[in-house]
């Protein structure tokens, strides 16, 4: 094969590869707000709504807990007052002192009581939404792919991880319309709570039974 006919073959085959990466479709990239999407949707209103209430039940449980507590704690103040006095017995004295320090081990076991329950459910809670996150950020892919795909688009990336993004690419506000397409009447939706994740709220300092001496 002579040189010519080489740069012939050459020139053609580099041709047909350069026409084949023109034929390509040029990328179409769109922007959404996933984080405005998530706040928006009225699905994760609810379930947070949902999820509040359980979590002020639990917390009735442990004020009921910590009320019960420190009648206890009174019981123990008097029973130490009791083996103090020195117009008792020593028998009587001896008595309250060992009836106090039995007390005393009561309200450790109930305050270690009142600290696992907050703790366990602060962990249930947060274990919950973050179930309930992950369902509802799936949900609103869904529809962020199928408005993709109807304009064609070859990537959608979240505006969260850009820099800048012109405006006219983002289609956060077309897949808010349709994410809430079946959000309930006003009249039938009670007024929900904002949709925080319970896992990122700051548990408040869990309760103690006021007894002087109860270890902290």
């Amino acid at each position: 094969m002579n040189r010519t006919l080489k740069s012939i073959i050459t020139i053609t085959a580099f041709g047909a590869a350069a026409l084949g990466l023109s034929a390509q479709p040029a990328p179409k990239v769109l922007t959404v707000d996933m984080g405005k999407l998530f706040q928006g949707y009225y699905r994760a209103d609810e379930e947070m709504a949902k999820l509040k209430a359980t979590e002020q039940k639990d917390e009735e449980d442990v004020q009921r807990m910590l009320k019960e507590g420190n009648q206890m704690a009174e019981k123990y103040k008097e029973t130490v007052e009791q083996a103090k006095n020195t117009m008792l017995t020593p028998e009587a004295r001896s008595k309250a002192e060992a009836d106090a320090g039995k007390m005393m081990e009561d309200l450790q076991k109930r305050q270690n009581e009142i600290n696992a329950a907050r703790s366990n459910a602060q962990r249930v809670l947060s274990q919950q939404w973050n179930n309930i996150r992950s369902v509802l950020v799936e949900e609103i892919v869904k529809k962020v792919n199928g408005v993709a795909k109807d304009k064609g688009a070859t990537l959608v990336m979240d505006r969260a991880n850009l820099v800048f993004a012109d405006p006219g690419y983002d289609i956060t506000d077309e897949c808010m319309v349709l994410i809430n397409k079946d959000r309930p009447t006003p009249a039938a939706a009670a007024t929900p709570a904002p949709a925080t994740p319970a896992s990122t709220t700051t548990a408040p300092d869990a309760p103690r039974v006021s007894v002087p001496g109860l270890q902290k």
